[in-house]
């Protein structure tokens, strides 16, 4: 079972799963009790940390696997994809295109102001769905096809931190924050001190200060999940790379589905399609399109740039892979729902419905692009080894 949620492409399925069935169960006759419990409140005695429950879920859970995808991060920004400028700029090019494109298909549809600041929502690229689809459809593909995207999608991470950080931050209370600073420099200080001898203490010490910066950062207003980020990238490599591999079959076993799970309880509202607000069409619309065309064509840019008579690293066919594999938004992007509209219930679930199905949208057209373009690069190294 650990070997399977280690995976690439069984963790992609476990999440889309949960996320059918809360979907599901929210359109149930059961629907409205599950709703009830996730709003059911939680307390810490003696704290001021009183969450529902799905808020413990997004904020707490969720700070897990950021804490995973920032340990991720300070490897690729040190030894792996990203760790020069040469190799994160076309990448990084391209990401751009899948980050503008979107928001300007966005504030096109949904200008209004009750609807203008979901715009950060289509920017998102899911990278566990991306490399599961990857794995699924894509036998035969080059490995710096798989190398491209792995760095697309974690710019794009870079760029979710980012909007998390900047955007959604409210009530800032510098003091908390201060506190939370220290101790997550206290936490990565620690880090280097674990050995053989003395992990039994220090680990355990670790996951008490990391927990303590999470309340920290969180009563500092700045979402909490944050803290997950910082925390990741001031481990130390080797120590982080463990905990990441240790952490993994939770990840995407537990915390990932639960997330997808109480992030898709949503009624799909009785009405007609004219009915529905514009975030959603415009989130439908940009998640899938706006990524195929940005990337694309700011990939395709990026690519001609090349000494002259030589071939690009990426064609623009594989590009187009790409950017069908970048629209599915998912994790991220239901967060940034949860976000951009959290004193709107109604906007919130509209603009989730639209997560889901541009995602859905995405993953069908990165299935049929993906596989035949794999089938194409067979064909190609069947014919020059013949």
């Amino acid at each position: 079972m650990l070997k399977l949620l280690r995976s690439e492409r069984f963790p992609a399925f476990l999440l889309l799963g949960a996320a059918i069935v809360g979907l599901v169960v929210a359109n149930s006759p059961v629907g409205p009790a599950v709703l009830d419990f996730s709003h059911l409140h939680l307390a810490v005695p003696g704290t001021p940390l009183d969450l529902s429950i799905s808020h413990w879920v997004a904020d707490l859970l969720l700070a897990v696997f950021f804490f995973g995808v920032a340990i991720e991060l300070q490897y690729e920004l040190t030894n792996g994809q990203l760790n020069t400028v040469g190799k994160a700029l076309k990448p990084a090019i391209a990401a751009a295109g899948g980050v503008i494109v979107p928001i300007v298909i966005y504030l096109v549809i949904a200008w209004d102001p009750a609807t203008r600041d979901g715009w950060p929502i289509p920017t998102a690229t899911d990278i566990a769905f991306a490399l599961g689809v990857l794995a699924m459809f894509g036998k035969g593909l080059p490995s710096k096809v798989r190398v491209f995207l792995l760095a697309l999608a974690i710019i794009d991470d870079i760029v979710g931190i980012v909007f998390i950080a900047v955007l959604f931050a409210t009530d800032i209370d510098f003091g908390s924050l201060a506190i939370g600073a220290v101790l997550i420099v206290a936490f990565g200080a620690l880090s280097r001190f674990v050995s053989d001898r003395n992990k039994l203490v220090v680990v355990p010490l670790m996951v008490v200060i990391a927990l303590a910066a999470w309340a920290f950062v969180f009563e500092g207003g700045i979402h909490a999940t944050i803290a997950g980020v910082l925390l990741g990238l001031a481990i130390r490599q080797g120590e982080g790379l463990q905990a990441r591999h240790v952490l993994e079959p939770w990840i995407n076993g537990l915390i990932l589905p639960v997330f997808a799970f109480f992030s898709a309880l949503v009624v799909i509202p009785q009405v007609s399609p004219s009915e529905l607000s514009p975030a959603l069409w415009a989130i439908l619309i940009a998640l899938p399109v706006g990524k195929i065309i940005g990337i694309t064509i700011f990939g395709g840019v990026a690519m001609a740039v090349r000494p002259k008579g030589t071939e690009p690293e990426i064609r623009l066919p594989d590009l187009v892979a790409a950017g069908t594999l970048g629209g599915i938004g998912f994790t991220v992007s239901l967060l940034l729902s949860n976000l951009a509209f959290a004193d709107d219930a109604t906007l919130r679930d509209e603009a989730i419905l639209g997560v889901l199905g541009g995602s859905m949208i995405a993953l069908a057209l990165s299935g049929v692009i993906v596989s035949l373009r794999a089938r194409h690069h067979r064909r190609l190294a069947a014919s020059t080894s013949a």
